[in-house]
């Protein structure tokens, strides 16, 4: 045990405690999931905008999770810790007040900033206060965790939203946060590092810049008619100089903050892009799933977070069905096994149609949760099986970061493609309702049957393009499947 921390009578409830903001932090991006409509209703917020819910969260998250561990050693953990709480509150509550959709995604950002800090350094906490014998399996339950956290929230968030309206699921977080923040007041000794800690800003700002310079492209892009826009030049050149530089900063210094030795490793970088189509693909079914039930086939926001159940219990079991496999087995095959699970299950989704009931919905997620639940423990084992151990903190961190930016890049392009698809959808069907059609020319033409008809062709329209993005998620993992072929046997690790 660490005295650092804490002594031996604390250190289960710090842990407790350091465990909970985790699962907190992550059922707070899609907690919104289920409500959508009500929160687009309540703030006149476009269906564009209604993706900036989860972009801004995750953007901001990817922003401080690199960075969280210096900012602890420099100014200490404690108080590092704390303010990343007090921020997260406060993100909190301007949600609930919010009136602009720029308000709320305001509130996102900053909820999104301290959601990155609480993540890294909650699992820093939990690891100090356990044994050194059994940390090496604790990274399997924060992982488990952190699922449950993102496969519950928009459950939790429907039935609260349902019941009580879309501003009080941010109030669900506020007890918890005090008990957190009593707890680390307590029983949480200060740490700092003992010499001033080194960070690479240049590479992490140039990384930094040219993914959110891109994420803002994508997100507004469609907004402001893309490069007909000065801000979307900008943004695109902030993206291009970013990646540029951090390429030359990677390959003419010996330090920094990403450590070119994690790319010799063959299994180390496919799993990780692996990892990052899992994440591509994990909160993009969430995102298309809940506004198709929600907003097009008008389901209550309690039944549409209902119907993310199926697929956390396929995902949760799987992941833990998967810790008791014997070690003699080979990890490549449930890797392979997993991806053509997630893929089957995406097809499934194909055939989703208006006229279903809810059974397609839990059935395809249930299936997909078991192939993700799958997938992720086994590639975890792959990826740091021939690693390094002296590089595993590092690979660790890179290999988070790539799912947290598989989701959000994720995310940010089946909403544009959704919105452009939908668009040429209605302009398609639209076409065929000339007078020369008998069901056109018998109907009435009044302005109320015509906006009747245009908002049946609008929904039809929405329904295909939902479809049309399933297919991007499948091609996801249908361009990734190959790399599993190249995948080196594990090797039992240290």
């Amino acid at each position: 045990m660490n005295a650092n921390l804490a002594g031996p009578q604390g250190a289960g409830a710090l842990r407790f405690a350091a465990l909970l903001a985790t699962y907190m932090q992550s059922a707070n991006l899609p907690l919104p999931n289920a409500v959508l409509r009500l929160i687009q209703g309540s703030l006149s917020m476009t269906d564009d905008q209604a993706g900036w819910i989860f972009t801004s969260y995750l953007a901001a998250s990817a922003i401080t999770i690199p960075i969280a561990q210096w900012l602890a050693g420099r100014y200490g953990l404690k108080r590092v810790y704390q303010a990343a709480l007090a921020f997260f509150v406060l993100g909190l509550l301007l949600a609930t007040q919010a009136t602009t959709p720029l308000e709320f995604v305001g509130a996102r950002i900053i909820q999104g900033l301290a959601s990155g800090v609480l993540a890294s350094l909650s699992m820093a906490i939990s690891l100090e206060t356990l044994p050194l014998e059994k940390r090496a399996k604790f990274g399997a339950t924060w992982t488990a965790i952190v699922l449950f956290g993102i496969v519950s929230g928009p459950s939790i968030g429907g039935w609260v939203g349902e019941h009580f309206g879309w501003r009080p699921i941010f109030y669900i977080s506020l007890p918890l946060s005090a008990f957190i923040f009593l707890v680390m007041a307590l029983l949480l000794a200060e740490k700092k590092a003992e010499k001033r800690p080194s960070f690479d800003f240049f590479g992490f700002g140039s990384f930094t810049l040219g993914l959110i310079s891109l994420q803002m492209l994508l997100d507004r892009g469609e907004r402001l008619d893309w490069f007909s826009s000065t801000e979307i030049w900008l943004e695109a050149l902030g993206c291009a100089l970013g990646l540029y530089l951090f390429a030359v900063h990677v390959l003419t210094t010996k330090v920094h903050f990403l450590n070119k030795r994690l790319f010799n490793d063959r299994n180390f970088v496919l799993s990780t892009v692996i990892f990052f189509a899992v994440g591509f693909v994990l909160l993009s079914t969430m995102a298309l799933t809940s506004p198709m039930l929600d907003e097009i086939l008008g389901y209550p926001p309690d039944t549409t977070g209902s119907l993310t159940i199926p697929r956390g219990i396929g995902l949760i079991g799987a992941f833990l069905l998967m810790g008791r496999v014997p070690e003699r087995f080979d990890r490549r095959l449930f890797v392979a096994a997993g991806v053509a699970v997630v893929i089957y299950a995406n097809w499934m989704m194909l055939a989703y149609s208006p006229l279903m009931d809810w059974s397609p919905v839990a059935v395809a997620g249930a299936i997909q949760g078991i192939g993700i639940g799958m997938l992720m423990p086994s590639l975890t084992k792959v990826a740091f099986s021939t690693l390094d151990p002296t590089l595993r903190p590092e690979g660790t961190g890179l290999f988070n970061l790539s799912r947290v930016y598989g989701s959000t890049l994720g995310v940010a392009i089946v909403q544009l493609f959704f919105f452009n698809n939908t668009q040429a959808m209605h302009m398609a069907l639209a076409s065929n309702l000339t007078p020369y059609r008998a069901a056109a020319h018998s109907a009435p033409t009044s302005l109320q049957a015509l906006a009747g008809l245009n908002e049946m062709i609008t929904g039809q329209a929405a329904f295909i393009a939902v479809i049309d993005q399933f297919k991007i998620l499948m091609f996801a993992m249908l361009v990734v499947s190959p790399l599993v072929v190249f995948l080196r046997k594990p090797v039992p690790t240290n």
